[in-house]
């Protein structure tokens, strides 16, 4: 089994350089021709967060952040994987691993990672905390062969987990972060300990359309929005990523109007994403994407992913909480059919599709009620 190694974050001053020399030199396209982003992130907003970029954000202060982390590389199948490991004091933590999903990152638990090795008050539970960044994300190296879809990142999450000595662990994620984790679920159910989820890996039960409940039928107008208006970057990215790529890695510009779009459009932000999610942790973020240059292989999950391998049956322990911004919200009796041995199941009055990022507090508190019940 292959060993980590400790990995310290140390971004080149070169690199950094040239990024602002992009942004200074940006060629700007014309302006929307509404007043709204119906026609898509505005100019105005762009040409604002980018100047404040240049003149103002200071990577390194995110760096030292990343860096009072342990950091780890792991080599498995040719392909450097990097994680963030943070141990418990106490002495019965259950370990739990946490998966992004795309356009986040690791920079989405920063504010999240501290709150579960700790007891928010007497009697919590705590967790060992591992967060990996996906294959072809952040400083996770790129794969150099087709064949990194969901299943197989799945595998080699376990790997990782029995590098640091867990046999069995707990597993949590949104986005494609969901779909690994239940991969790891339906396939090593003897290794995951129970799941939660805050974007369960589930459609619309079609046998209960003659009786759809409120939620359900407010769930089914969202799926409809969603793939009328707000699923062309999935379309591209699943089909085209290698074209993509060519934009969003020579224009910093391009890349983060690819990112903060969705910002906008997933989390509840009451109609700017700088409501939910700060400028600053916005940017840490993009850098993510930008500073390993991964517009491309970062969107290739999608084309990995997208229709192929069947879904699976999840048989261990489960639960998911359900945030109003969330791109789907399927509801409790459309999470038990694939979900089969459910014990959670909430409604939350605010949070979106970034819910650990937007608000770790109540993410917190949402992981420990479900995992308290497994």
């Amino acid at each position: 089994m292959p060993s980590p190694r400790p990995f310290t974050i140390e971004v080149p001053e070169a690199t950094l350089i040239d990024l602002m020399d992009r942004l200074d030199r940006t060629r700007w396209p014309d302006r929307e021709l509404v007043s709204d982003w119906t026609q898509g992130i505005p100019l105005s907003y762009v040409q604002d967060i980018c100047g404040y970029w240049l003149n103002t954000y200071d990577w390194r202060k995110t760096e030292d952040r990343l860096n009072s982390f342990d950091n780890f590389l792991i080599t498995i199948d040719g392909v450097d994987i990097h994680f963030m490991y943070k141990k418990s004091q106490a002495a019965k933590s259950r370990p739990l691993l946490i998966t992004h999903g795309w356009p986040g990152s690791i920079i989405e638990f920063l504010n999240l990672i501290d709150l579960l090795v700790q007891p928010l008050q007497e009697g919590d539970e705590t967790f060992d905390v591992v967060v990996p960044s996906l294959p072809g994300f952040g400083f996770s190296g790129k794969p150099k062969a087709v064949g990194w879809g969901v299943d197989k990142i799945a595998d080699v999450w376990v790997e990782i987990m029995g590098s640091l000595g867990y046999t069995k662990f707990l597993v949590q994620g949104g986005d494609w972060g969901a779909a690994v984790s239940g991969s790891i679920a339906a396939n090593y159910s003897d290794s995951c300990l129970g799941i939660h989820t805050n974007m369960p890996s589930v459609g619309p039960r079609r046998d209960t359309f003659d009786d759809l409940t409120p939620q359900e039928e407010e769930a089914l107008r969202g799926s409809k929005f969603y793939q009328d208006w707000d699923s062309g970057y999935s379309k591209q990215q699943s089909t085209r990523p290698q074209t993509l790529g060519y934009g969003l890695v020579d224009s910093p510009a391009a890349q983060a109007a690819w990112i903060l779009e969705k910002f906008y459009q997933w989390t509840d932000c009451d109609g700017h994403p700088e409501n939910a999610v700060s400028r600053d942790e916005l940017l840490d973020n993009v850098m993510m994407y930008w500073l390993s240059a991964s517009g491309t292989s970062s969107a290739r999950i999608y084309w990995e992913s997208f229709g192929r391998g069947s879904r699976k049956d999840v048989l261990v322990p489960s639960g998911c909480s359900i945030f109003p911004k969330e791109i789907f919200k399927p509801s409790k009796r459309w999470v038990e059919a694939v979900y089969k041995d459910f014990r959670y199941y909430k409604v939350l009055e605010k949070g979106g599709h970034f819910a650990a990022f937007e608000n770790p507090e109540q993410f917190a508190l949402e992981l420990r009620a479900c995992f308290s019940k497994m």
